[in-house]
């Protein structure tokens, strides 16, 4: 055939187009599966902890992925934790927000499979002594009822510093932790006590306190609470 299109390409033509729309339709729909939205701010003077306000709220953020794709949420210069930030930062050149985040990630990790372990070791290194004495009974009464801890990290969301404080030489910062877990407690028969094997998003609020002056990096855990 000369002089015009051939057959087969206008057909071909009109498939496409009939996929392009079916494709933007199903594009454009929410299937129910999706992440719910982020919560709005935290209002000024709410302690996720329940106790004392640690320098306010972080009520402007600024978000940003980390290199693992984790977010990481930091307060804006401007507000109070902002300002504990950059306090904190002046009296220890070394620190970073970010990068301080990335350990904090590191450490929730050793710590949740260390207490799941029974591994009083790893975490006498990186608790306080009064946030170790309550991790120790713990495992304590667990192990004297024969009892197994199953406790899997198997997604990282969100790290955000929801305060932050400077008191002498003494820096505190509270971080929201956002991760999908599985979380199981078996008897001595291996019967389910509590939890399950399904994936659950829980979001735990931890305190970190360090000693800027200290030679010793490392930021101790001093009190967690579940949000």
């Amino acid at each position: 055939m000369t002089g015009g299109f051939p057959l087969d390409l206008i057909l071909f033509a009109m498939v496409a187009a009939f996929l392009v729309l079916r494709l933007r339709s199903v594009l454009g729909r929410r299937t129910g599966f999706e992440r719910p939205p982020a919560a709005e701010p935290r209002p000024a003077g709410f302690d996720p902890r329940g106790g004392r306000v640690v320098e306010g709220a972080a009520e402007e953020v600024r978000a940003a992925p980390a290199p693992g794709g984790t977010r990481h949420v930091v307060p804006d210069p401007r507000t109070p934790p902002g300002q504990a930030l950059g306090r904190i930062a002046a009296a220890d050149r070394s620190f970073d927000p970010d990068r301080f985040l990335d350990g904090a990630e590191g450490a929730f990790r050793m710590i949740v499979a260390a207490f799941a372990a029974g591994d009083r070791q790893t975490l006498r290194s990186l608790l306080n002594d009064g946030a170790y004495a309550g991790f120790e009974a713990a495992i304590t009464a667990r192990e004297q009822a024969g009892e197994q801890q199953r406790t899997e990290i198997r997604e990282v969301h969100e790290l955000a510093i929801e305060g932050a404080d400077l008191r002498g030489s003494i820096a505190e910062i509270v971080v929201r932790f956002v991760t999908d877990q599985v979380n199981m407690t078996t008897g001595r028969g291996g019967e389910v006590i509590s939890g399950s094997d399904a994936i659950t998003e829980l979001t735990d609020i931890w305190t970190f306190q360090r000693d800027v002056t200290a030679s010793d990096p490392t930021w101790k855990l001093t009190s967690t609470s579940h949000a």
